[in-house]
C-alpha cells in the first residue's frame, strides 16, 4: 500500500473520530446557546429542533468537505488551495453562537489546517494561531461551553493531523527516490554490462576469426604449425568463456600490462610489426582497466579495419597525464576517421569510460596512418573528492 493512500485512510479515520461526537450532539438536540439574537454565547441554553441539528449537519459536512480537499491536495502536492483554509475558518467560528460546545471538536481541524501551512511557508505566526484556535474558546462567556476538553486539546489533534500529512508525503517523496535510485543503477547495470561486453567479447571473436580463417589457411597448406595454432585458438575460446563470466558478475579484467603483452604476441602472429614503448608502469587501478579497453578497441580496429605491416604502441605520462597511443600504416582509402568498430559504438564506450575519469580520446588521419590516443589524468578521482 502506498505512503500516500495510508496517509489518506488514517486522515480518514481520524476525521470519523473527530467528528462523531459533533454529529451526536446536533443528532441528540444537544444545542447551546440561541442564534446571535439571543445574546450569541451568553449561556442561555435551548434545545434544537430538527431543523437546528440539519442546518448543523450541513454545516458540518461543508466543513469537512473543504477540509478534506485541502489535506488531500496537500499530499497529492498540488500548489495553491490556501483560500480553503480560510473558508475552514469561517465554517469553524461562524457556527459556534448557534452551536456552541457541540462545534468546539472542530477546532482540531483547524489546527492542523494551520499547522499544514505553516509548514509550508515557514510561519511561526500561523503556528501561534493553530496553538490558540482552540483555547481561545476558553475566554467565552460562562456556560458557554459545556466541556473544556475539546477546547483544549484542539492543538494536540491538529498536530496528530499534521503529523500525519507530514509523515505520509516524505515517506511518499522517499519512495518516489527510492524507485528512481533502483531504476538508475539498473539502467547503469544494463548499460556496464552491454559495454564490457562490447568492448571484451568483441574484443575476443574478432580474434578469433582471424585465428580461424588462420588455422584453415594452415591445415589447407598442410602446415604443422596447424595443430599449435588450433591450441591457441581453442585457448581462446576457453578465455572467451572466463571473460563472459567477468562480465556478468562485474569481475575485474586483465592487467595493462599482461594486455601489452598479449597485443604484441596478436599483432606479430598476423604479420603486424609492433613496437611497444612503456615509461609508465604504476597507475590507479581505474586508470589501467580503462586503458585496457582501449588497447583491446585499437588492437580489433587494426585487425577488422586496416591492412597494416607495422603498428607502435606507446604508453607515457606527463603533468600526471597518461597517455596511451596507437599508431598505425596500412589504412585503407575511404576510411572514415570515427567510422569503424560496429558503427562506432567502441569508440563512444570507450569515450564513456575515459570521459568518467576526467579524460579524452583524439584519433587522425594522416599519411595513410592512424593514430589514435587515449588521456586520462592519474588522480582525477582525488581531485573531485578534495573540491
Amino acid at each position: 500500500m502506498s505512503p500516500l493512500l495510508l496517509g489518506r485512510v488514517a486522515l480518514t479515520a481520524g476525521l470519523a473520530g473527530v467528528t462523531a461526537p459533533v454529529q451526536a450532539a446536533l443528532s441528540a438536540g444537544g444545542l447551546s446557546a440561541g442564534g446571535p439574537s439571543a445574546g450569541g454565547l451568553s449561556g442561555e441554553a435551548v434545545t434544537g429542533g430538527p431543523g437546528w441539528a440539519f442546518a448543523g449537519a450541513a454545516a458540518l459536512l461543508a466543513l469537512l468537505v473543504v477540509h478534506a480537499r485541502f489535506l488531500f491536495g496537500v499530499l497529492a502536492r498540488r500548489e495553491g488551495g490556501w483560500w480553503l483554509v480560510g473558508a475552514q475558518a469561517w465554517l469553524t467560528y461562524l457556527p459556534m453562537p448557534w452551536y456552541g460546545a457541540a462545534w468546539t471538536p472542530v477546532c482540531g481541524l483547524l489546527s492542523g489546517a494551520l499547522l499544514v501551512v505553516a509548514y509550508r511557508i515557514r510561519s511561526l505566526a500561523l503556528v501561534a494561531l493553530a496553538v490558540t484556535c482552540g483555547p481561545v474558546l476558553l475566554w467565552a462567556p460562562p456556560g458557554a461551553l459545556d466541556h473544556t476538553g475539546w477546547a483544549v486539546a484542539a492543538p494536540a489533534l491538529g498536530l496528530a493531523e499534521y503529523a500525519v500529512v507530514t509523515l505520509a508525503g516524505r515517506a511518499h517523496w522517499l519512495a518516489g527516490a527510492r524507485n528512481d535510485v533502483i531504476e538508475r543503477a539498473v539502467a547503469l547495470e544494463r548499460r556496464r554490462f552491454t559495454r564490457d561486453l562490447h568492448d571484451l567479447v568483441g574484443h575476443r571473436l574478432a580474434v578469433l576469426v582471424l585465428k580461424a580463417q588462420l588455422v584453415e589457411r594452415l591445415v589447407r597448406e598442410g602446415d604443422p604449425k596447424a595443430g599449435m595454432e588450433a591450441g591457441e585458438t581453442l585457448e581462446l575460446l576457453r578465455v572467451l568463456a572466463s571473460d563472459v563470466r567477468a562480465v556478468a558478475h562485474g569481475a575485474g579484467h586483465a592487467s595493462l600490462e599482461s594486455e601489452l603483452a598479449s597485443a604484441r604476441a596478436l599483432l606479430e602472429s598476423v604479420g603486424v610489426r609492433c613496437d611497444v614503448r612503456v615509461s609508465c608502469r604504476e597507475m590507479p587501478g581505474e586508470v589501467s582497466e580503462a586503458l585496457v579497453h582501449v588497447l583491446r578497441e585499437g588492437v580489433t580496429n587494426i585487425l577488422r579495419h586496416a591492412a597494416a605491416r607495422r603498428c607502435v604502441i606507446r604508453l607515457d605520462e606527463q603533468d600526471r597525464l597518461i597517455r596511451l597511443s596507437m599508431r598505425n600504416d596500412g589504412v585503407r582509402p575511404g576510411r572514415r576517421q570515427h567510422g569503424y568498430g560496429d558503427g562506432g559504438h567502441g569508440l563512444v564506450n570507450l569515450t564513456e569510460r575515459v570521459a568518467l575519469l576526467g579524460g579524452w580520446l583524439e584519433t587522425e588521419i594522416h599519411g595513410g596512418e592512424f593514430a589514435f590516443s587515449a588521456f586520462v589524468p592519474r588522480a582525477y578521482r582525488d581531485r573531485l573528492t578534495s573540491v
